[in-house]
């Protein structure tokens, strides 16, 4: 499955000076195989893969030191073959789980330049440290929606979708795909299983192929929370993991409201006292906040945000249906009592994913507004979510009222309309990553 990622690893390698790669995101998101598979083998002659998590023992490389020429020397002799650095990649997997293979990016930064170094980590964001400056960040998601397009196959579709075209057939076609991402998501596994496993399969049998995917990746991150959390905090990390679902599920209309504490954890109902394990669940990635803004939004937005006032979504909306006991059916439904909060919980990844997070909204009185986006002029536009064919917004007229703002775009479930001359925009859910457009 293609990975829109790739684009940013050719232009790394195609630089004549480089820093070490450092590709972070959640466990299970596809790092090994863009890395390995789409990026080294079709673009290097040659791919030297370390995994520290399955060969613990290979850490023995960096016992001579982290000067970068002794250890891809050691790696030579423990692999038995020589590594070319003008034109092999070498692959560092896993690397959170070997602290000396992070301190030598150091070196490797400083030493070779013009060497093609790539390191992957599912737990970077949970380091105690990491050489800051001396190498370039990366950070993979779950597989957007796009991506999920083009899992399909449907190439046709897929330029549609690039093109932003309108017109029933298409909107038909990309909405249909959109209620089948909320079930599935954007796992590459279960993607996979979706488009490919399944192809030959019933119905049933893919449905089936997907919530056994997800219950393993649920439970998969449990133990994560024991592993690289403590024991003791384990608990509490699992306690607010949980607790995201449900607490988007209680919401009685069309907009998600803030993560309240009080009932997460027995005797503790503060921010302060939930704030560790909130804070372990952002950086590994497993959840996003969303901040919301109490006045008029001006640059920055990090200024007005409060620390302790927030939304909180799951990183992956297939995985977030499954938490909920949500079947196939019911997202085809597209019942009114859970529609609105798959649909922001799926904006608010689509933007993480294009424009990076955190993202942040408007609340003020009893208006509210799901996103609020700024523009490549600058300038700060609300984005309303309406998850079904209603578009009328009496948050949008008041923030109209209030701050008149140059243009305004509300996400429904319709085809939607490009007016020639005004500013408000209405498009089709599916289209939320091209926000990045305006």
């Amino acid at each position: 499955m293609e990975r829109l990622a790739i684009a940013q690893l050719l232009d790394w390698k195609n630089r004549t000076r480089r820093k070490p790669l450092l590709l972070d995101g959640a466990r299970q998101v596809g790092k090994t195989w863009l890395v390995e598979r789409l990026f080294g083998e079709r673009h290097f002659p040659a791919v030297h893969r370390v995994d520290f998590l399955a060969e613990p023992d290979i850490a023995g490389i960096f016992d001579d030191g982290l000067e970068a020429e002794q250890i891809i020397a050691n790696l030579e002799i423990s692999r038995g073959r020589k590594i070319s650095l003008e034109t092999d990649l070498v692959f560092l997997d896993e690397v959170g789980e070997c602290q000396p293979a992070i301190d030598s990016l150091k070196y490797f930064a400083e030493r070779m330049p013009r060497a093609h170094i790539c390191a992957t980590g599912s737990n970077i964001g949970l380091l105690g440290s990491f050489p800051v400056g001396k190498v370039e960040f990366l950070e993979l998601f779950p597989m957007c929606f796009e991506e999920f397009v083009m899992a399909s196959e449907n190439h046709l579709l897929h330029q549609a979708f690039q093109e932003r075209r309108r017109g029933r057939t298409v909107h038909r076609e990309l909405w249909s795909l959109l209620l089948d991402y909320y079930f599935v998501g954007g796992m590459p596994e279960a993607v996979d299983a979706w488009f490919n496993r399944g192809r030959s399969g019933s119905p049933l049998e893919r449905t089936g192929a997907v919530k056994k995917i997800h219950r393993d990746l649920i439970a998969g991150y449990q133990r994560d929370f024991g592993k690289y959390g403590g024991k003791q905090h384990a608990g509490h990390i699992e306690a607010v993991f949980r607790n995201i679902p449900g607490q988007l599920a209680r919401v009685m209309d069309d907009s998600v409201k803030r993560f309240m504490f009080k009932g997460v954890i027995e005797n503790k109902s503060r921010y302060q006292q939930l704030r560790g394990p909130t804070n372990w669940l952002v950086r590994a990635k497993l959840a996003s906040q969303c901040f919301p803004i109490d006045s008029r939004p001006t640059v920055p937005l990090e200024a007005l945000a409060k620390e302790n006032i927030f939304k909180l979504f799951l990183f992956d909306v297939g995985l977030l249906g499954h938490m909920l006991n949500m079947e196939y059916a019911d997202q085809r439904a597209q019942a009114a009592s859970y529609k609105g909060f798959i649909a922001e919980n799926f904006v608010q990844n689509e933007l993480r994913s294009r424009l990076r997070n955190p993202t942040y909204s408007w609340a003020e009185s009893r208006g509210e507004i799901e996103f609020l986006h700024r523009c490549q002029s600058g300038e700060i536009i609300p984005v309303e979510v309406k998850s079904g064919a209603r578009t009328r917004a009496k948050s949008l007229r008041a923030y109209i009222e209030r701050y008149a703002p140059a243009h305004t775009v509300k996400l429904t479930g319709t085809e939607g309309k490009w007016p020639d001359k005004g500013r408000d925009l209405v498009w089709p859910l599916y289209y939320a990553r091209h926000l990045d457009q305006l």
